[in-house]
This record gives structure tokens, C-alpha cells and sequence, in this order.
């Protein structure tokens, strides 16, 4: 069966559906209607019959004489006036008379047995067989309800109660059979299903030709995707050729032979044609679009790692590339410059913007122009113009422009002398340090050797320990500058943060409890994954949580917490302490600068360099009275790098011995 065929007889059957669907609710809502309209008018012939009835018990028992206490003589009483009046009798007659679907009228006591029974009055004084109510024909389906409607004859009641002394006293039944029903019923069903079967054969020969209808086209869109297929191959420039060349291996496989083309396509079936080449058309869209998307990563992440300013303008002037870089010139969002015309984006009030707007409205290019902003800045500016080489005028397709900063070059060659120096101040350093420690070594020794030759209690002995204690100073300092140029191999490792944190507070609690100082921390209910040296990590960490405890003279809070977001891992460290002046806040992280008489001013430069070598960064916020704020910041596993990292600077390396063993280091943090 031709596919064609198939969506037509598809497409037919779900309307023919829908159109069944749909009739038969209406079928069932209508016979639902005829049901509630016929207990509606049962019921309102029950409650006249009620009112007559309360009329003729008013009259009849005054006229009577009855014990009330007997129930006896009250029935008596009662039948004797229901049965003795005509004009309740003539209504119950003529109720059963000219009602299409009642078959009977009785009015029953409480035991069920008939005072008055119309048409039958041989069953009066008897009891009556129970019946169903007819609310329960109410509820049912409509195949229940045509079952019981045109099924078996049956009689169900509806019932109306008289109480008596909040007790049921008498009961009102009219019978309604099923059979009634059923011929009150025939007349309007058979035109409901007349029509509903009109409607269905309708319904099947508009879906059939509205269907058929419908797929005309794909007819004509299959020669039009052949239209395009074919102008594509007639395309012949570089890029589409090389294009080409890189996805259509994936994209059309190997070549088949035409018979067995042809059965893929589907033979004379233009559905299934139009289908196969829809489906090779969205393959080679799809190919089109991961080499594109692979080509704008590749592109966007050269763009952010470039200090240059790129900007790629289009025919009309709009940006519609923009390097990160950009921002540090013009001091605007890239998302205020995408979109964006040269006019809205260089302003002629400034000397670059003004060069800029010149060039794109005379149509010039600028060839590596040097500019020289309000603000000092030394900009290199560059201006090239794209042109169609293969039309006659060689219209414009857009403008490259480049900006480069020449004052970020010469910072680039300053540091770079400064590094190149600060690689000789280390060798002589450590070079220097191995020279003194040799004869401290050796004065050592003899100071050792003169202590036991001078006599207990005398000032010379006095004095010969402060020398050993001063000569024991020195040798600290000499070996921290030592260990400070030598090279530090780190043993990275997968590290949950967590776990670093509390080891730390747990190093540091007996000194914490000595300085009355509460710790508060908090961390991540998840595991904080990142590729650190344990060690070395924590006697950074350790060396701020000390420093803000001697932050605080007097005790107080410290807080710890430990948070992340999708590139970084956050520990920061509060204190409650007097703070860091703003003056000496740019230096608090430099080798031996200390505002303490005991401190060394090592550990927040060491810590300052544990962080560095993790590709991370350590911040401080402080204000005076307020306390202080250590924030380090640790790239998270999946943005951080896997490697082995071996730290060979040559004057700011952090000491192995140093980083490993507290003792010979003090944390720090400046301040009063």
C-alpha cells in the first residue's frame, strides 16, 4: 500500500473518530435529557397527588370518629377517606389514563401494603411487591440504559412520602414501565441514530477528499526540493566546495545503485520521495550546523583569550562580533554593542570615536593608527573594509575593526623584566642564604661550647642567651628565604573541600578555645570536589582561620563557610576583630611585613601563594571596626585542570618543609 494511501486512510479514520466520538456523547447527553424530563414529570403528577391527598385526609378524618392512639383505627380511617373520595380518585384515574409511560398509582402505609390502587383496586388491603427506584435509571450509561429500556419489561417507581409525627405514614408510588418507556422513547432515537449515521458518512467522504486534498502539494514540493538540490550542486565557490568536501561523506554514504535508490525513495510513491529527501535534506542541515557550532566555540574562545579589541561590523554597520576584550576600551557591555550601529557605539565626542565614525562614513580603511584617549590611553586602531571579489563594484559585506592596546604591552615587557629579575634576586638569595647559614652553623657550635665553660648565675651566662636566642632568629629568617626559592612539586589530588575545612578547624581548636574564640561553620550538604594538594591547602587555610582568631584580643565569632557555583569553590573566613586599615591593606600579603611583635609576616604570604599555585585567588574585604573577610577561591574540578602541576618559580615558591610543618611559620594578619 502506497504510503499516500496510508495517511489518507489515516487521516480519514481520525475524523471518522472524532465524529464517533462526539455522536456518541450527543446520543447519550440526549437520552439522558428524556430520562430527567420523565422523572421531572412523574415527579411533579406525585407531589399533586400529594396535595389532594393531605386535602381529603384534612376533611375526611374530621368527619370520622378514631381512636388516634390505635393504629388500627386510624388506617381504617384513612382508607375509608382516601377510597370514599372522588375527587382523588379521579385524579389517580385519569394519571394512569393519559400518562404514556405510567403504569400505575397506589398509595401504600408503612408496611407496604395498598390503600388505594389504580387501575387494580383488587389490590387494595394487599401487600405490594418492592420495585426499584427510578433514580437508579438516572444514573446509569447509556448501553445500560438502552438495555434496560428496550430490554425485558420492568417497573420502577417513583416514591413521594407523607411523615406523620416525624414518622413515614404514608407513601405515594407511581409505577413507570420500561416498555412505556421504550415506545415514548423509539421515534426521536431512531432519527438521533439516523442522523448520527448521516453524519458519519459525511464525515468519512469530506476526510477522505480533504485528505487526498491535502497531500496534492507534496507533489510540488518534492520538484521543488529538487530545484534546490540541484542549484546547490550548481554552486561552485571555494567554501561551498570545501564545504562540501568535509560533510557529505557523512551525509550521503556510499553511493547505491539506482534501482536500490529508487526503492528507498519509494518508487513512484511521491510521499515516501518527498519524505527521503526532507530526511537527507535535515541530515545535511544537521552536519551544516555542528560544523558551524564547532567553528563559533572554536572562534568564541579565541576571541576571549585575545587581549586585542575584535569587532566584525556588518554591510550596514551593525556588530555582530564582539571580542571580550572590547569592554576595557569602550567601557560598555557586549551585550549594548551586538546589534548595535558604529553611531550608537562610538560617540564623536571622543578622539577614537570620532577617528572610527570618519573612517565608516568616508568608507577609509585605518591602517594600524595610534590614538591617544582622554584618559591617557595609548589605543593602536585598525580598520579593514571586506569586500565581494566576485561582483563588478565589489560592494562592502562588512568591516573588521581592531583595537590594541599598546599600554598593555608595555606592562606585558615590564613584568616580564620584573620577572627576569626577580629570577636573579632569587638564585642570589638562596645563594646567599647557603652562605650564611654555614657560619650561624658554626657559631652555633661554639656558643654551645663557651655555656659550658662560664659559670652558672653570672651575667655572662645571661647574655650568652639572648646571643643563642637572637642567633636562633636569624637561622628561622635565613631558612625561610631558602625555602622560599626553592621550586614546590604539588601532589594534586581529588579533594572533597569538606573534608579540608574540618580538619583545619579541628587542628585549630585547642588555640581557639584558648582565645575564647566561638566558631560557626557551615558547609554544602554535597560533596565540593576539586584537584588539590590536601596539605598544602590546609596550611593556608589554617594560616587565615589562626590569623582572624589573633584578629580577635578579646575572643568572639569566626565564621567558616564553605559554597560553590558552577566554576569555583568559596572558603571564606570572618572575623569580628578591629579590622584592616586601608593603608597598609595592598601589602598585608608580602613577604615578612607584619604589624605583630611576635609575628614573622610569613604565613599570609604563604597562604597568598598556596592559593596562586591551585590556579585560584585569595581576596580580602575589610573595614575598620568591623572585621575582616578572607575569601579563597579554588577552581572546581570540572573547570580546574587534571594535571600535575610543579610550581618552578625561583623567588616566590612556597618552602615544602614550610608548607608541611606549622611550627617554624606564624599566620599573619596586618593590622593594629
Amino acid at each position: 500500500m502506497r504510503l499516500k494511501t496510508k495517511l489518507v486512510l489515516a487521516i480519514t479514520g481520525l475524523v471518522f473518530s472524532v465524529v464517533v466520538v462526539f455522536s456518541w456523547i450527543w446520543l447519550s447527553q440526549l437520552l439522558q435529557q428524556n430520562i430527567e424530563e420523565s422523572w421531572n414529570a412523574t415527579d411533579y403528577l406525585a407531589h399533586n397527588v400529594l396535595f389532594q391527598m393531605r386535602q381529603t385526609l384534612d376533611t375526611g378524618l374530621r368527619e370520622r370518629q378514631f381512636d388516634p392512639n390505635d393504629p388500627a383505627s386510624v388506617r381504617a380511617a384513612v382508607a375509608d377517606s382516601l377510597r370514599r373520595d372522588p375527587g382523588l380518585n379521579s385524579q389517580l384515574t385519569a394519571i394512569v389514563n393519559y400518562s404514556p409511560t405510567i403504569l400505575d398509582v397506589a398509595i401504600v402505609d408503612r408496611q407496604n401494603r395498598a390503600i388505594v390502587a389504580v387501575p387494580d383496586s383488587s389490590l387494595d388491603d394487599q401487600v405490594l411487591p418492592n420495585r426499584p427506584d427510578y433514580s437508579v435509571l438516572r444514573r446509569q450509561s447509556l448501553i445500560r440504559t438502552i438495555r434496560i429500556v428496550f430490554g425485558p419489561p420492568q417497573v420502577y417507581n417513583v416514591s413521594l412520602g407523607l411523615d406523620r409525627n416525624d414518622q413515614p405514614f404514608l407513601t405515594i408510588r407511581i409505577g413507570i414501565r420500561t416498555t412505556f418507556l421504550g415506545h415514548a422513547f423509539r421515534p426521536w432515537l431512531i432519527e438521533s441514530l439516523s442522523f448520527m449515521g448521516l453524519a458519519m458518512i459525511i464525515s468519512l467522504i469530506v476526510a477522505a477528499f480533504v485528505a487526498n486534498l491535502a497531500l496534492q502539494p507534496i507533489e510540488q514540493i518534492s520538484h521543488r526540493l529538487d530545484t534546490l538540490a540541484a542549484q546547490e550542486a550548481l554552486a561552485d565557490t571555494p567554501a561551498s566546495r570545501e564545504l562540501r568536501r568535509s560533510v557529505e561523506p557523512e551525509l550521503i554514504g556510499p553511493q547505491l545503485p539506482a534501482p536500490e535508490r529508487e526503492s528507498r525513495r519509494g518508487g513512484d510513491d511521491a510521499v515516501a520521495q518527498v519524505s527521503g529527501k526532507i530526511e537527507r535534506l535535515g541530515q545535511r542541515i544537521r552536519n551544516v550546523e555542528e560544523v558551524f557550532s564547532a567553528l563559533r566555540e572554536n572562534l568564541d574562545q579565541i576571541l576571549s583569550n585575545l587581549q586585542d579589541g575584535i569587532m566584525l561590523f556588518t554591510r550596514d554597520a551593525r556588530a555582530v562580533l564582539v571580542s571580550s576584550a572590547v569592554e576595557r576600551f569602550l567601557n560598555i557591555g557586549r551585550e549594548h554593542i551586538f546589534g548595535a550601529e558604529v553611531r550608537e557605539i562610538f560617540d564623536r565626542n571622543t578622539r577614537l570615536g570620532r577617528i572610527v565614525r570618519d573612517a565608516f562614513e568616508g568608507g577609509m580603511s585605518i591602517v594600524q593608527e595610534e590614538v591617544t584617549t582622554e584618559t591617557g590611553r595609548r589605543v593602536e586602531v585598525s580598520l579593514d573594509f571586506i569586500h565581494d571579489s566576485q561582483s563588478r563594484d565589489r560592494h562592502s559585506l562588512g568591516a573588521l575593526l581592531t583595537l590594541h592596546d599598546l599600554e598593555s604591552v608595555r606592562e606585558i615587557e615590564t613584568e616580564l623584566e620584573v620577572s627576569r629579575r626577580m629570577a636573579s634576586i632569587g638564585r642570589l638569595t638562596a645563594g646567599v642564604g647557603h652562605e650564611v647559614k654555614n657560619p650561624i652553623n658554626a657559631i652555633v657550635v661554639h656558643l654551645e661550647l663557651l655555656r659550658n665553660k662560664v659559670h652558672a648565675g653570672g651575667d655572662a651566662l645571661r647574655h650568652l642567651d639572648i646571643i643563642q636566642s637572637e642567633i636562633r632568629r636569624l637561622d628561622r629568617v635565613v631558612q625561610t628565604l631558602v625555602d622560599f626559592s626553592r621550586p614546590v612539586e604539588l601532589q594534586l589530588k581529588d579533594q572533597d573541600l569538606r573534608a579540608v575545612v574540618a580538619s583545619v578547624l579541628g587542628l585549630a581548636s585547642a588555640e581557639l578555645q584558648t582565645r575564647g574564640i566561638t566558631v560557626e561553620s557551615q558547609t554544602p550538604a554535597r560533596p565540593v570536589l576539586c584537584r588539590v594538594d590536601a596539605d598544602l591547602l590546609e596550611q593556608a587555610l589554617l594560616n587565615v582561620v589562626l590569623n582572624g582568631a589573633q584578629a580577635m584580643a578579646s575572643g568572639g565569632l569566626l565564621e567558616v563557610r564553605l559554597t560553590e557555583d558552577t566554576r569555583w569553590a568559596y572558603i571564606r573566613v570572618r572575623d569580628h576583630g578591629e579590622g584592616i586599615p586601608d593603608e597598609i591593606r595592598a601589602r598585608i600579603f608580602d613577604l615578612y611585613f607584619t604589624t605583630k611583635k611576635e609575628g614573622s609576616g610569613i604565613g599570609l604570604a604563604m597562604a597568598y601563594r598556596i592559593v596562586q599555585m591551585h590556579h585560584g585567588q585569595i581576596d580580602v574585604e575589610s573595614k575598620t571596626g568591623s572585621g575582616t573577610t578572607f575569601v579563597l577561591r579554588l577552581p572546581l574540578i570540572s573547570a580546574g585542570s587534571g594535571q600535575r602541576v610543579v610550581q618552578e618559580s625561583t623567588g616566590h615558591a612556597i618552602p615544602s618543609e614550610l608548607a608541611r610543618q606549622g611550627g617554624e611559620t606564624q599566620p599573619e594578619r596586618s593590622g593594629p
